[in-house]
């Protein structure tokens, strides 16, 4: 209990100067940046900024051994996960996703597309039980869900797996130009999508009213953009679509399967010497910057800095989007902050191919690090709003 209450008072009251050393990453202001940082394939930059005020975006990236096993398969994790409706479910995902990841490797002594897919499901199973044991005294976590995009380097593969509309671009080079092109690696799962409004009435051939258009904004039921994620669990149990969860969120017929679902689009790619970095963000970098104009900005930079650069041109375009000035968005406290620009996270991994090729037998040190924020005590629950 004391201890909590320590951390609550330094996250309220430490100065940028105070946060640790860079090793850990910087805060200034509502930003948290590692601007370089080296993982077992090569170097990677990092940040976020807030705009809720809980942070609802969480982020890690994993390095080393990608099981508990000194044979086991080494390489690196890198996972966002935009949380909606508070902070919970992401906060969990960060907690758990990467050690069901390990455990599932351990078993099979390997990566693989299922070894990523039961970490899915096990983190979902997890936050099911947290929801059912809390439902009585806090119903509204009913409501709280997350995206979740996970991208693993291991032993010259790539795997990527998403819910939801976070994204991973490619960077890649043109031999014969050479210039770099963005290649999206990631399936979306957002309703504003075309195809994903037919994936959704396929599914539920008897619901005329399983996306509409609210306020100029498709949403599944009206309530929620997003067709897949980890929580939301009032649109995946009946149980839990009743009093006393909000009345917003009650659905005014009861359903017999999940509305949302919770199984992620995995795809694998063979990296080549030509693949030069990922992009990983959050949905809040993507509204503001195409995949082409992020690659450039990467590529046309020293490496140094790369995520808060990424995430600097995004303000920028949301200030000129508000017509204001940069400097005066900065100024706009979190909460406020959320009307100008969502909750921004970016990972930049840079992939040395002789370090992609030779991770398999590598021996270098393990990299654990978590995308920051101004932290408020782990059981605030943020009032609810859908995504």
């Amino acid at each position: 209990m004391l201890s909590r209450l320590v951390n609550f008072l330094r996250a309220c009251w430490w100065t940028s100067s105070d946060r640790g050393s860079d090793a850990a990453g910087r805060q200034d202001g509502l930003l948290w940046y590692k601007d370089i940082g080296q993982h077992l394939n090569g170097e990677f930059s990092m940040a976020v900024v807030q705009a809720n005020n809980l942070l609802e975006d969480q982020s890690q990236i994993e390095s080393g051994s990608l099981s508990t096993l000194e044979s086991g398969p080494l390489g690196t994790f890198v996972g966002i996960y935009d949380g909606h409706g508070g902070p919970e479910t992401s906060r969990y995902i960060n907690d758990h996703l990467f050690q069901h990841l390990k455990r599932f490797a351990t078993e099979q002594q390997s990566m693989s597309v299922d070894v990523i897919k039961k970490a899915y499901q096990a983190t979902e199973e997890g936050f099911f039980s947290v929801v059912a044991k809390q439902w009585p005294m806090k119903p509204q976590i009913a409501a709280v869900g997350s995206c979740c995009l996970v991208g693993v380097v291991c032993n010259g593969t790539l795997y990527i797996a998403n819910l939801g509309d976070s994204r991973a671009v490619l960077g890649r080079r043109v031999k014969a130009t050479g210039e770099v092109l963005a290649i999206q690696l990631s399936s979306e799962h957002n309703v504003g999508i075309e195809s994903v409004r037919q994936e959704m009435r396929s599914l539920h051939p008897d619901d005329s009213h399983i996306v509409v258009l609210k306020h100029n904004v498709w949403r599944v039921k009206g309530l929620i953009q997003i067709s897949r994620s980890i929580g939301d669990v009032y649109l995946k149990k009946p149980e839990f679509n009743r009093e006393p969860l909000y009345q917003r969120f009650r659905l005014r017929e009861t359903f017999r399967k999940p509305i949302l679902s919770s199984e992620p689009s995995i795809s694998m790619h063979e990296l080549q010497p030509y693949d030069q970095f990922i992009i990983f963000a959050s949905d809040g970098l993507w509204e503001h910057l195409s995949n082409q104009d992020a690659v450039d900005i990467v590529q046309k930079h020293p490496r140094n800095g790369s995520a808060r650069r990424l995430v600097k041109a995004a303000l920028l375009e949301a200030a000129k989007k508000r017509e204001m000035r940069y400097t005066d968005l900065k100024k706009i406290e979190r909460g406020v902050r959320r009307h100008f620009h969502d909750d921004i996270t970016v990972v930049v991994v840079f992939l040395d191919s002789n370090l992609v090729s030779k991770a398999s037998s590598a021996n270098s040190p393990s990299l654990s690090l978590r995308g920051g924020g101004v932290n408020l005590p782990a059981k605030t629950l943020a009032p609810c709003a859908p995504t």
